[in-house]
């Protein structure tokens, strides 16, 4: 069961597992723990009893806040905050929590910390968390010409960010997710895999942010160069991209779990 209010909702195809595997099952309160405007507008519209989003980007925040602006009730909370503060959200719990791209994404307001996100959150899980996120592929050969070129745009969006004074994305395989949600007290439920199929809009803003960010570089050699070779890869990677088959290369997943001992739920730290 759905809302009326929200606006039109964002049915991707991983809400819409997410959705038939939670049943009817009631949402209840649920935290959306690192929120963006496309996860917030798909929970704004769900039969929930009160939302919770975090961010720890301010102007993230007001996005996705505007999105939602017309479903949010008086009881629905957007929180700027960062999840390594013992004091952010002590003591509360939530019976539904989602966890949309987070764990790869905390890398730049978290480094280092990934290994202790789930326990860090296992206080806050009463009864289902799902966790959504991408199997890294800008390490390993895919093995064909358009993974390459996916694995090459990513490559080059990380170098571009490291050289300019940011920090890239981490993202960890469902393997690694899998362990972590052991040690932190869960079981999992069931694990979905998600083939992707790169298209143009990938392609544009990936290398778009490169461009962004050789404004930052102060080598004019350098950043001369790596705007040649983002045009250079722009081209290449645009007639596959507008192709019927686009650019397919990897997976996104969707892990469901739950914690053990539903009953310690809220656990002193």
């Amino acid at each position: 069961m759905t809302t009326e209010q929200g606006p039109k909702r964002n049915m991707s195809p991983i809400f819409q597992v997410i959705e038939t595997l939670h049943g009817d099952q009631p949402w209840g309160s649920l935290l959306d723990a690192g929120t963006g405007r496309r996860s917030l507008e798909w929970v704004s519209g769900l039969d929930t009893e009160r939302w919770t989003a975090v961010t720890a980007s301010q102007s993230m925040a007001e996005v996705a806040g505007k999105a939602v602006s017309k479903a949010r009730r008086a009881q629905d909370r957007i929180i700027v905050g960062n999840w390594m503060s013992d004091d952010l959200l002590y003591g509360e719990g939530f019976d539904t929590v989602l966890l949309d791209y987070f764990i790869g994404a905390i890398e730049g307001f978290a480094p280092y910390w990934q290994e202790q996100v789930l326990q860090r959150i296992r206080p806050h899980v009463q009864q289902r968390l799902y966790i959504v996120g991408t199997e890294p592929y800008v390490l390993d050969d895919p093995g064909t010409e358009a993974g390459r070129i996916v694995r090459s745009i990513g490559r080059l969006r990380d170098a571009c960010l490291l050289m300019s004074g940011g920090r890239p994305y981490r993202e960890y395989p469902v393997s690694w997710v899998q362990r972590q949600l052991g040690i932190a007290g869960f079981r999992v439920c069931e694990i979905r895999h998600f083939p992707i199929r790169y298209r143009e809009r990938f392609v544009n803003t990936q290398l778009d942010m490169c461009l962004r960010r050789l404004e930052y570089i102060d080598d004019e050699a350098l950043s001369g160069a790596l705007r040649a070779h983002v045009e250079a890869l722009r081209a290449q990677a645009l007639p596959l991209a507008r192709s019927q088959e686009g650019l397919p290369c990897g997976a996104d997943y969707l892990i469901a779990a739950e914690p053990l001992d539903p009953r310690h739920h809220l656990i002193d730290r």
